[in-house]
Formats: structure tokens, C-alpha cells, sequence
């Protein structure tokens, strides 16, 4: 365990596999995390290679009072908030103030979800098949269980997988396929993710142009709430290039203030940048179905693809409640029951 490894990522799959010798796992919905220990050091590490136990010393303590002198495992940090999980809490933590971060981390602690294990008993076994991993895994959880420490469940059955999918609401990512017979490979797309996609219909609020060019970038999406204000959701760039010309014009012809009149884009947010408060605003004419799969304090949390145009639609008709919390699938609450 000399060099901190890169973690084995997933190419996106429209389907499960059908084939035999695949193991099936919940996505979790929550920051992929490495975590080492050597003697007394610790180390968290996100999947982009950034260290995270600062943003997560709840976690980082934990693992530090392991008895235990070398252990590498592989996992997705979660923060269950009520009866859900929070990714927004997630996002919280990254903040700069060390006073911040401690007092969300004793208000609402992290969860360790673990998938994989890389070393264990004094012994890299990064190499060996994942039945064997998955193994050794279990013996760790058995050894060093915790609240805090969860062990994610799998399932050889495809239909069990299939029910998982079928259940995502907002409390998975997805499933992930992984073949029990391979070893960890690291930095390569070695799993298969099959995501749960929806749909909504989606008010244009406005618009953005494409940098350096008079012509549509990005729609800006919109959702009216319950007392009848439009609030920004999201946005789509999946704009066909031939299109973009005619689109730019229709859109032109409808711009007119407000645009949005509850939540706007370029408000304040940690993310926002210069370009971010560059929009046009339209009247609130046209309807967009868009295909999306994540949702976070109301707002699609990625860019969404653009289906079709809905004139048979009343914007009016566009309203929150498609974004409505579903409820988790029963893995969840068997997965974050205490210990």
C-alpha cells in the first residue's frame, strides 16, 4: 500500500447483463471515497484524487481508531438526514471553515457505505476476484462493525437488481454490475452502471448563449411551485447543431423579463461564476420534455437531455410536484439500520 490507487470506475449501461458470474450492487447516492490506513495515518481520498477526511473528521476518527495497522477499502460517503439521504448535506461539508465542517459533522454524521476491499490481513489483494475481495470485506465489517461503518448488500440475482432499479426513486444513483471473477482495476471503466431515468415537462424561462457566438448555448428550465412562481430547475445543451440557428431566432422573439419569477439562475450558490448570471429571460410560452436522473433541493442536479417540444402542454401545467421525493426502496432502510 505504497501508493494511494485510483478507483475502478463504471461506463454507463442501458440495461443489466444477463449473463451469469455478475455481481449487482446499489449505486449509493452519495461522494465515492478510498480509504487508507497505515499505523496511525489516514487517509480519505474522492474519486477525482482530493483529499476529503478534513471535510469528514467523523469518518477520518473513526477509521483512525480501527485496531487494525493497514487497511485499504473503497466506498461512497452518505448522510442520512430524517428518512432520506441528503446530498445537499454532502455538498455542505465542502466549506472552507474548519468550525463549519465540525459542527455539521455533530449534527448530521457521515456514514461509511463499503463496496470493496483492497487490502486486508497485511496483504494486498487489490488482484484477486472480487468473490474473494467481497469476502474479505465481510470479515472486516464482521470484525470492526460500527453505526458508522455499513456493509453494502449485493445479489447475484438479476430480477432482485432489476427491483432495486425499478425502486431507485432518490435514494440510489442506480445499480452497478461488477464480474466476481475479475480484480480490482484501478482507474479503468471495469463496471457497468445502469441508471434509473425520468422524465419532466419543463417551462423555458430562458436562455443562454453559446460562448463567443450569437446563438442558443443552453434552455434554462422551470417549474412553478404551488403559489404559481417559476422557479429555475435546471437546463439542457443538448441542442441539435442544425437546429440551433431557427431556435435562436424563435427565442429571441420571446424574450422578456422576468423570465423566472421565483428562483432564477445566478443566484446566490458557492458555484456560481461570472457567466453563470448571463441569461435571457423569456415570456413563459414554450414547454420541454427532458430526460433526467438526479434531483437535489429542487433543482436537476445535471444538465438533462432534451426529448421533444410539448405544445400540447399549458406551462401552467408544469409544476414541482414531477419532482416529487419517491420512496426508497426497502435496501435503504436495511442498509442504514443500526448496527
Amino acid at each position: 500500500m505504497d501508493t494511494l490507487l485510483e478507483p475502478m470506475e463504471a461506463k454507463l449501461a442501458a440495461a443489466l447483463p444477463e449473463d451469469a458470474g455478475w455481481q449487482f450492487e446499489p449505486k449509493w447516492d452519495g461522494f465515492r471515497c478510498l480509504v487508507f490506513k497505515q499505523g496511525d495515518t489516514v487517509s480519505l481520498v474522492s474519486k477525482s484524487g482530493k483529499p476529503l477526511a478534513r471535510y469528514f473528521p467523523e469518518v477520518a476518527a473513526a477509521i483512525a481508531a480501527l485496531r487494525i495497522e493497514q487497511v485499504a477499502l473503497d466506498g461512497e460517503l452518505l448522510i442520512p438526514v430524517g428518512s432520506a439521504l441528503s446530498f445537499e448535506a454532502l455538498q455542505m461539508r465542502l466549506h472552507p471553515a474548519e468550525s463549519r465542517v465540525r459542527k455539521l459533522a455533530a449534527e448530521t454524521p457521515a456514514r461509511l457505505m463499503l463496496f470493496d476491499c483492497l487490502w486486508a490481513e497485511g496483504e494486498d489483494i487489490a488482484d484477486r476476484p472480487l468473490a474473494e475481495r467481497r469476502t474479505a470485506l465481510e470479515a472486516f465489517h464482521a470484525a470492526h462493525r460500527s453505526a458508522m461503518l455499513r456493509l453494502s448488500p449485493f445479489t447475484e440475482d438479476r430480477a432482485v437488481a432489476q427491483r432495486w432499479l425499478a425502486g431507485a426513486g432518490g435514494a440510489l444513483d442506480g445499480v452497478v454490475a461488477k464480474r466476481r471473477d475479475e480484480p480490482y482495476r484501478p482507474g479503468e471503466r471495469a463496471m457497468l452502471k445502469v441508471k434509473r431515468l425520468r422524465t419532466a415537462d419543463c417551462v423555458v424561462g430562458g436562455f443562454r448563449y453559446a460562448s463567443k457566438k450569437r446563438e442558443v448555448g443552453s434552455l434554462l428550465l422551470g417549474l412553478y411551485d404551488e403559489a404559481g412562481l417559476l422557479h429555475h430547475v435546471g437546463f439542457t445543451s443538448a441542442i441539435a447543431a442544425a437546429d440551433r440557428a431557427a431556435l435562436t431566432r424563435r427565442l429571441e422573439a420571446l424574450v422578456e423579463a422576468p423570465g423566472f419569477t421565483g428562483d432564477a439562475p445566478g443566484g446566490p450558490s458557492r458555484w456560481s461564476t461570472e457567466r453563470s448570471a448571463e441569461w435571457q429571460p423569456l415570456r413563459p410560452e414554450l414547454v420541454a420534455e427532458v430526460r433526467y436522473d438526479h434531483v437535489t433541493g429542487r433543482r436537476f442536479r445535471h444538465g438533462t437531455a432534451f426529448l421533444r417540444w410539448r405544445p400540447d402542454k399549458a406551462p401552467r401545467q408544469c409544476t414541482m410536484e414531477q419532482l416529487g421525493e419517491e420512496a426508497r426502496p426497502g435496501i435503504v432502510d436495511a442498509a442504514l439500520a443500526r448496527a
